[in-house]
């Protein structure tokens, strides 16, 4: 399993302290300093079910400067959004958990969390 986290994010403590919890073995990637690729991101997007606008931080500074809220949001948009987030990954949400087989959940919500857990 891997979580993709910000240390000083509380919803990324309290997947790692759940995890711990329920015994679980997993990696950290501290994805601020490590950012994913342009193709990790898309793998982790495609497995999600969801668009990078889905999961875009767009009340972050850096979001209102790019004015991510105006972008288009349609396929043939999906690569400027995926290249904004991968330049600047604080606009990702997180935590990201994926599972050994796969599943992958935006860890925020104790339901979520349960499910990757279960996978």
């Amino acid at each position: 399993m891997e979580i993709w986290i910000n240390p000083r994010c509380g919803k990324c403590r309290t997947a790692l302290g759940e995890l711990d919890a329920a015994g679980a073995e997993y990696t950290v990637r501290h994805y601020l300093d490590e950012p994913p690729t342009a193709a990790e991101l898309t793998a982790v997007l495609d497995r999600l079910g969801l668009e990078p606008w889905n999961v875009a931080r767009l009340d972050e500074a850096v979001a209102k400067e790019l004015g991510l809220r105006s972008w288009g949001r349609e396929q043939g948009d999906r690569a400027r959004w995926v290249a904004a987030m991968t330049a600047h990954p604080k606009l990702i949400q997180r935590p990201i958990i994926t599972a050994d087989d796969g599943y992958t959940v935006i860890g925020r919500t104790p339901d979520a969390l349960k499910d990757v857990l279960s996978h």
